[in-house]
């Protein structure tokens, strides 16, 4: 999650870890663990269950929900050790890359879907190294179509 002018708005982010493609969660009404749940549990359906495993999380408030999405989804929540956020490399990652498109002091709740759909779309598009300079898109496209 990155949290916008003084921290009063926030994009949750959610990046599957194989492919680094990049879900970003919708919250213009806040970051509260009923918003994020509810934003999580919309977004996870984009992914197909066998890419849908685990999710691991930074410890923090919006994740007070997180049983009742485990028993929804069947998809358990890990949480980080505190102040360990090199246990969620590829998010951490994924969140400087957002930033380039939403700077710290951006009020985040006034972004529209559409917006972060697009933002998404263009974060999904960025070649990678450490996917052989495929994007996001082309390595999701690819483990979709070998697992079926």
């Amino acid at each position: 999650m990155i949290l916008g002018e003084n921290s009063r708005s926030a994009v949750g982010t959610l990046v599957e870890r194989s492919t680094r493609l990049a879900l970003l969660l919708h919250l213009p009404d806040g970051k509260s663990a009923e918003k994020v749940e509810a934003a999580m549990r919309e977004a996870i359906t984009a992914l197909p269950s066998s890419l849908a495993r685990t999710i691991t999380w930074d410890q923090g408030a919006e994740m007070a929900k997180h049983a009742e999405f485990t028993t929804v989804t069947g998809i358990p929540i890990y949480f980080c050790d505190p102040h360990s956020p090199w246990q969620r490399g590829s998010n951490e990652n994924t969140n400087g890359l957002l930033r380039q498109y939403l700077p710290k002091s951006t009020d985040l709740s006034i972004v529209t879907r559409a917006e972060l759909t697009a933002i998404q779309d263009s974060l999904n598009g960025r070649p990678r190294k450490t996917l052989g300079y495929l994007t996001p898109s082309e390595k999701f496209a690819e483990l979709v179509a070998t697992t079926g």
